[in-house]
């Protein structure tokens, strides 16, 4: 929940829920939770209190036409400019017929307008604060966007998953994209897990978007989802300063059930111990409690890299094969959601091709340095070890240097000495 105004550190206090279930929430078992957590939790509360750098800001505003001034200071409980921009990337890509957003704010003026741009799909948006709904479609109307704002307050229970949670009502049958950045964790640490109860909604290749994911409880959280909805494919980013969940549905298999032997684990376990070691070991706690991104590996994307190459250099020595030299970054982030660093001056574009992969395409990029040599950039949306400093890696008589920045991999491969290519990287690259 973000309003347009600057706003405290701590979230608005909820007047709607009815005593009782305030009462069931505020049981001693959950205050438990809520202080064991906290003790944990402050660095990240911390890490987020800048909500993103000003020039991000300023980039995501001009990308999609809305005023400097459109979106207050970001940080905190609200949605930074990294999960925004996680927001924009995927309507971008999906251009989705029905969002759902749990938590309005700053998340619903991007939302709005990256969908006006992008097929104009509809976004419903749920929180629990009725004045907010209101303030918060004002604040739509004064920029010409529209969205169903809804009023839920917090009075449902789940069944598995501990808190008052949305009492939503006219869902969607079908959902492209969940965008999650409510409750707030003062509820429950393991709140948002509820939101799982939308999953049996997505539609194929469908999206969620989990904001604050890098907190212990989100961790939690995302432990459980792996294991409860095995054909979403999960992954942590660390391109915010909260960390982004982003939830891609593979399949169109049939979840699996609610465990609610699960369930009532949650309720009934003696946690008192957990929590007191929780506390007692602070953060060291997380490897057993919390939940770490999988061990990634870049197999799959080095693999379509080494082919893009191949297939780069087949058409290039092949007369019938049409190609195209023009490398508009442009047109391809607005259609693919991929996003191209600037290429050097003095490198010529042979072609450029979107390529095929399991989630999305790609882009591969023929290039010829001022050397006669022939390489492929490519760039993709996948998980691998590399970081900011490239990585290297070999595919038979190809030498490829990969890294990433946010949540796109890239990967510059051709057939030279390994000093050669990782100093040919070294110019695309934002830092080696």
């Amino acid at each position: 929940m973000t309003s347009r105004e600057l706003t405290g550190l701590l979230p608005l206090a909820d007047r709607d829920a009815s005593a009782a279930q305030r009462r069931l929430s505020d049981s001693m078992e959950d205050w438990g939770w809520r202080i064991g957590f906290g003790a944990i939790t402050w660095p990240w509360l911390l890490a987020s209190l800048s909500g993103g750098r000003k020039a991000d800001k300023r980039a995501l505003l001009d990308e999609l036409g809305l005023p400097h001034d459109a979106l207050p200071h970001l940080g905190s409980w609200k949605a930074d400019v990294g999960f925004l921009r996680h927001i924009v990337r995927e309507i971008a890509r999906l251009r989705p017929a029905n969002v759902v957003e749990l938590g309005a704010g700053a998340s619903t003026l991007i939302a709005a307008r990256a969908l006006a741009l992008h097929g104009g799909g509809r976004l419903v948006s749920y929180d629990q604060h009725g004045g907010f709904v209101d303030a918060t479609r004002s604040w739509l109307k004064d920029h010409g966007l529209h969205a169903d704002l809804r009023h839920a307050p917090l009075t449902a229970e789940s069944d598995d998953w501990p808190g008052r949670w949305y009492a939503v009502e006219a869902l969607p049958e079908s959902i492209d994209l969940i965008i999650i950045d409510g409750p707030p964790w003062a509820v429950h640490p393991l709140v948002r897990g509820a939101a799982d109860s939308l999953f049996a909604r997505l539609s194929p290749k469908g999206v969620v978007l989990l904001d604050d994911a890098a907190r212990p409880g989100e961790r939690i959280v995302a432990r459980r989802w792996r294991k409860r909805w095995p054909h979403i494919d999960f992954r942590l980013k660390h391109d915010g300063t909260k960390g982004t969940l982003v939830g891609r549905r593979r399949d169109t298999s049939v979840p699996v059930a609610n465990d609610n032997e699960n369930g009532r684990t949650w309720r009934h376990l003696g946690r008192a111990a957990a929590l007191a070691a929780l506390v007692g070991t602070g953060w060291i706690a997380r490897g057993t409690l919390g939940e770490f991104p999988q061990p990634v590996q870049a197999s799959t994307f080095l693999d379509e890299a080494a082919a893009s190459h191949r297939t780069g250099l087949l058409r290039q020595a092949m007369a019938s094969q049409v190609e195209s030299a023009t490398l508009n970054t442009q047109e391809i982030q607005r259609s693919t959601g991929i996003i191209l660093p600037p290429i050097p001056a003095s490198w010529k574009i042979d072609d450029v091709q979107l390529y095929p992969t399991p989630d999305s395409p790609a882009v591969a990029v023929s290039i010829s340095t001022p050397r006669g040599e022939k390489l492929s950039f490519f760039a993709d949306r996948a998980e691998t070890p590399a970081e900011a400093r490239p990585l290297l890696a070999r595919r038979a008589d190809d030498v490829i240097a990969y890294w990433e920045a946010g949540d796109m991999a890239y990967a510059l491969t051709g057939r030279a000495s390994a000093r050669r290519i990782m100093a040919l990287a070294a110019e695309i690259a934002p830092s080696s």
